[in-house]
């Protein structure tokens, strides 16, 4: 039973920050809405500020072009991809500059319409408020931390509660600080959304992996499809985004049911688990080295661009190599789970350090909160695993091979 005080205590900073989400995200709204009076309009040429190279399309149905004036002042033209792809470097257009009330302008290379203008600073206002955005967003899901605590705080030790909410709060504070920027023409406040979910089931899943618990798969189900539609959005990583499609989704539901049948005698919310046999070990290690060195060599032959990269082809081998690598310690450690082996804590303390660095390079700075998370769970979960194989001696005995 949860202490009535601690009991309070969460309720009231969950319920403070779930306000605090709400007033930022009121605020932001409101602020985005605010069209300020056209004060004047005069005419202006603009000149290209990025090449093709920089913007890197390919064959979009718009392709987006900036433009910027002597005095400073921006214009967005969108063409066709006929279009950009005729467009020289320095390319000027004539257009209108626009002062708004406020002292800011917004450029058009055609006389605009009310309708557009005011279009045009709804999007300034955006861009101003991302990071009042980001603090409701992160707020709101340390809130959503805190209510799972509260309500299942029962099932969980203190120690559980205390690493779970200290691994939320830091990547609230990581979102804050490190705000991701818009990628192939998705906003960062999307992205980073997707980051923060990603971060929330996937500590969850491994919090109820170390407790021994079925129920880790069901919520590992919602990691996958939150990890598809990261790798579609950032058109990265299709090694991890094909073995999530084609094996863990079903290694999950697989899974579950294996650990369904194999409850302990004494307590049946946890699971029976064991070790693997020392032989097995070098033929893994053989198949992983073997599955990187083959996929990392087909996955950097792909003539796929990612403005993740900034256009760094070695940057971007590299990533396709580790990609490779990371999938095959990933399908070690889903068969591992499947057949309820302590040796998956390995594999994922090997995984989080490979994440790690692709993380670094792709510049996914709050995703190494989570694998800080991993990291520190990994270690939790192979003690809390190891304690209980030399306390069931039993189970230690049984055959470990496939």
């Amino acid at each position: 039973m949860q202490k009535p005080f601690v009991m309070r205590c969460k309720w009231i900073v969950m319920l403070a920050a779930a306000a605090a989400a709400v007033v930022l995200l009121i605020m932001g709204t409101v602020a985005v809405g605010q069209v300020p009076a056209v004060t004047g309009r005069e005419e202006a040429t603009f000149t290209r500020t990025t090449e093709a190279g920089e913007e890197e399309y390919e064959d979009e149905t718009v392709c987006p072009v900036w433009y910027e004036s002597e005095a400073g002042d921006v214009c967005v033209v969108n063409y066709t991809y006929e279009e950009w792809e005729a467009l020289p470097t320095g390319h000027t257009v004539n257009g209108y500059v626009y002062r708004l009330a406020d002292g800011r302008t917004v450029g058009f290379d055609h006389l605009a319409t009310d309708a557009e203008i005011a279009a045009a600073v709804r999007d300034l206002n955006g861009v101003a408020q991302t990071g009042r955005f980001g603090a409701a967003m992160a707020l709101g899901l340390f809130a959503v931390s805190l209510l799972v605590v509260t309500l299942f705080g029962q099932h969980f030790t203190n120690y559980e509660q205390i690493w779970f909410l200290s691994v939320m709060a830091l990547a609230a504070v990581v979102s804050i600080l490190a705000p991701e920027e818009d990628v192939n023409g998705v906003q960062g406040l999307v992205i980073m959304a997707l980051y923060l979910a990603d971060t929330f089931l996937n500590i969850l899943c491994e919090l109820l992996i170390s407790k021994q618990s079925k129920w880790n798969f069901i919520v590992s189900v919602f990691v996958e499809i939150t990890e598809i539609v990261i790798c579609l959005v950032l058109a990265y990583r299709f090694a991890t985004m094909a073995s999530t499609l084609f094996f863990w989704l079903p290694v999950d539901i697989i899974s579950f049911v294996n650990w369904h049948k194999h409850p302990d005698r004494q307590e049946e919310d946890l699971t029976k688990v064991r070790k693997l046999s020392g032989w097995a070990e070098v033929l893994v290690l053989a198949g992983i080295a073997v599955f990187t060195l083959v996929v990392g060599y087909l996955l950097s032959g792909l003539d796929i661009t990612t403005d993740l990269f900034r256009g760094d082809e070695l940057m971007q081998t590299v990533v396709c190599y580790l990609d490779a690598c990371v999938t095959a310690v990933g399908i070690c450690n889903g068969l591992f789970i499947l057949f309820r082996l302590r040796e998956q804590w390995i594999a994922w303390f090997t995984d989080a350090i490979l994440e790690a660095v692709i993380n670094i390079l792709s510049g996914q700075y709050v995703l190494l909160v989570l694998k800080a998370g991993y990291l520190t769970n990994s270690t939790y979960g192979y003690i809390k695993w190891t304690r209980y194989i030399k306390a069931h001696k039993e189970v230690a005995a049984e055959r470990t091979v496939f």
